[in-house]
């Protein structure tokens, strides 16, 4: 008697990081630079975000990339589009096989699902951003469209961490006072920001639970851009799409 193979399991939704490795920029963008506003080579930057849609199986055009302003701004987008989605932080959409793009080089790249609902985001929390409360604004939005706040995974990205990010006084003051639970000492024994602590304090207390975080620290870990370590340099990215497969 025959038997058949088990059934083939496609995950709902796909949430990928890049790192600094592999690209075609050249020095100090070197090498894999997906940003496009940082002064490398335009044709570069084109090659390295056509080889990171083909090595994730997408067409360049299905990756939606925004203008980044640090703002708290929330887009909906429903198809590709032509250019960077201007002036916001976070898209959201329901469209399967439309993904999301983040660019980061610390702040905190943030991919969201509720992979039930078929409602995905990502969005850029920088301190600005997430201190004026670019993540809360992305959740609600996703249950605008129909998703629950116990049903939202959500995966923090490489950013600066606690431990090298140092500001002020004053500005951890501040925003501690907005995103409680990002104040803390860095090694140094000076003020600092851990942006991804705020951030996960914030998500569990709009009910999602289901959060991960990558520890790495772009500012001690040169396999990726920094631009407090660098100055002048390059961007990774955060992708998040819906596949279509439903569990």
């Amino acid at each position: 008697m025959s038997q058949s193979a088990p059934p083939v399991t496609t995950r709902p939704v796909r949430m990928v990081f890049t790192t600094r490795a592999g690209g075609a920029s050249s020095s100090p963008y070197d090498s894999f630079n997906l940003g496009d506003h940082v002064g490398d080579d335009p044709a570069d930057v084109a090659a390295n975000r056509a080889r990171l849609a083909d090595t994730v199986g997408l067409a360049p055009a299905e990756i939606v990339w925004m203008e980044q302003v640090h703002s708290n701004t929330v887009t909906v987008v429903d198809r590709p589009q032509s250019g960077p989605v201007e002036t916001t932080d976070a898209l959201v959409t329901t469209t399967p096989g439309l993904a999301l793009a983040v660019l980061v080089a610390d702040c905190v790249p943030v991919l969201l699902a509720d992979h039930t609902a078929g409602v995905v985001a990502a969005a850029h929390a920088g301190r600005m951003g997430a201190r004026n409360g670019i993540i809360t604004r992305t959740v609600e939005r996703m249950v605008e469209l129909g998703a629950t706040p116990a049903g939202i995974q959500v995966l923090l990205g490489p950013a600066a961490s606690g431990r090298h990010y140092e500001v002020p006084a004053a500005m951890a003051a501040d925003v501690e006072k907005h995103l409680p639970g990002s104040r803390t000492r860095t090694t140094q024994g000076t003020w600092g920001i851990d942006v991804r602590a705020g951030l996960i304090r914030q998500l569990m207390g709009l009910g999602v639970t289901a959060i991960e975080a990558d520890p790495r620290c772009t500012i001690e870990d040169e396999d990726f851009f920094s631009y407090r370590r660098e100055g002048t340099t390059g961007r990774q990215a955060g992708l998040v799409w819906l596949t279509g497969a439903r569990r």
